[in-house]
């Protein structure tokens, strides 16, 4: 890319954010997910779509630790 190319970007796309909040989160969403088992509801029909969405989230963040231990994902953001 020449000088005239260079993407701009706002000061605040270029800070780090909290990778162990964004984690956190994310696992508790899960785990949020995973209690709405016991609900008020009759069919089983919800309960396939939380166990893919909280496993989908759990199995994001196994291959986020696994690709930055392994040096395959940047530690920078």
């Amino acid at each position: 890319m020449s000088a005239e190319q260079d993407p701009v970007y706002a000061p605040d796309q270029l800070k780090p954010g909290n990778r162990k909040w964004a984690r956190r989160g994310a696992l508790g969403s899960a785990v949020v997910m995973l209690m709405f088992f016991w609900g008020n509801h009759e069919g089983n029909t919800e309960n396939i779509y939380l166990v893919v969405f909280a496993v989908g989230l759990v199995a994001v963040l196994i291959a986020d630790t696994v690709l930055r231990r392994n040096g395959l994902r940047p530690n920078d953001q």
